[in-house]
């Protein structure tokens, strides 16, 4: 059985205030072009289908396009709720959407009860492990300490279960929603940290034939049954370096199996430079980086004038603007309060206006403080004389 394995659209998210929709609705027809040229037998799913718990219309719009897609090709469809979607919006309407082959799992407790397809080799049984917030499923699943790898060992306690069952020969996949050990975080999946802990070993999920996780933004093989497909777009840009795919999984009768990663469509590359803005402006080294979407880091020392406005001539698609500046070691590791000591209420603003801006007030912004000070002190006089 072929499977297409994919995860993490958030449909309806930004990426540093570009609308991404459009890319998402090409990332949509690529789904599908793929299933159809590559013969897939099933498409998996793994959770954050949408970007947050109530999505825009154009959002849910679109979910309702890539279904309809999907149910006319006749290939069936597993999905389940990730950390981002609301698990009862996105499960209305199950039963009725599971007649055309679109099957969505949000409930918890249908964590052992599994779609069973068929193919020319025998039956899979897909489980579907929404995401499990702790504090919420522990009763359900009878636990005595609300945690990440309590309940999800309790689902899968009741996968392994119904699978010892079946009958002999039967194959499995798991789709879960989870940060496992292992997996590279980057800066766009929302913390699901619970009692300081977040990440849950792999091995949680042995017995099965294989994993397709969900949460996690880049494509990773933790083991070779238990797989990443990450997000088929970029959400920050701690993903520049990402490949965005899905992963094409052929699973034998035995139950081994062959993985392949298909490349999705990225609207635009991203780039992270980082120098002074003389040296940004120059460098030629950067040219190929012209026409991405670019974070720049600015090290000067003091923050050169009008610096987004000087970025965008040369990377008009600049998005992030960060201020990192190169100052003496020696400085940074005097400690603010320390600087304070002995200063009057001038000195310390002045001091301020420093260590943010990287150069002290020039002495027009100090007779704007010095009389700003001069008000203050005249109305608490004022304030304490009519007292």
């Amino acid at each position: 059985m072929r499977l297409l394995h994919t995860s993490d659209w958030h449909l309806g998210r930004a990426f540093h205030r570009v609308n991404m929709l459009g890319a998402q609705a090409e990332f949509i027809s690529h789904l599908v072009t793929t299933v159809r040229e590559r013969a897939v037998d099933a498409v998996v799913v793994s959770g954050d289908v949408y970007d947050r718990a109530v999505p825009p219309l154009a959002a849910v719009e679109l979910f309702d396009d890539a279904l309809h897609r999907l149910a006319a090709l006749g290939v069936p469809t597993v999905m389940i709720s990730g950390n981002h979607d609301s698990a009862r919006r996105l499960g209305v309407g199950a039963g009725l959407i599971g007649r055309a082959g679109i099957h969505l799992r949000t409930e918890p407790a249908a964590a052992g009860t599994p779609v069973v397809l068929a193919d020319a080799d025998g039956e899979v049984a897909f489980y579907g492990l929404p995401y499990l917030e702790p504090a919420l499923v522990r009763d359900e699943f009878g636990v005595e300490k609300a945690g990440h790898e309590a309940v999800l060992t309790a689902a899968m306690d009741r996968v392994r279960a119904d699978l010892a069952a079946r009958p002999p020969g039967t194959r499995s996949v798991v789709l879960a929603h989870a940060f496992v050990t292992g997996g590279e975080p980057s800066d766009s999946e929302r913390d699901i940290t619970v009692g300081g802990v977040a990440a849950v070993p792999a091995g949680v999920f042995d017995g099965v034939d294989y994993v397709a996780l969900g949460h996690l933004h880049g494509c990773q093989t933790l083991t070779d049954r238990v797989r990443y497909s990450g997000s088929p777009l970029p959400y920050s840009f701690s993903e520049a370096a990402h490949r965005k795919s899905m992963w094409l999984v052929d699973l034998a009768a035995d139950g081994s199996l062959d993985a392949e990663r298909v490349d999705c469509p990225v609207p635009r590359a991203l780039a992270r430079i980082r120098g002074t803005l003389e040296d940004l402006l120059a460098d030629p080294e950067l040219t190929r980086h012209e026409e991405a979407w670019v974070e720049a880091t600015l090290t000067d020392p003091v923050r050169p004038a009008d610096p987004m406005a000087r970025l965008t001539a040369r990377f008009p698609h600049t998005l992030s603007l960060v201020f990192d500046p190169d100052r003496d070691e020696d400085e940074s590791e005097v400690s603010y309060a320390r600087r304070l000591v002995g200063r009057s209420d001038q000195e310390i603003a002045e001091d301020f206006v420093a260590h943010v801006r990287g150069a002290g007030p020039d002495p027009h912004e100090q007779g704007v403080l010095r009389d700003a000070f001069d008000a203050v002190r005249a109305d608490e006089t004022v304030r304490e004389v009519a007292r």
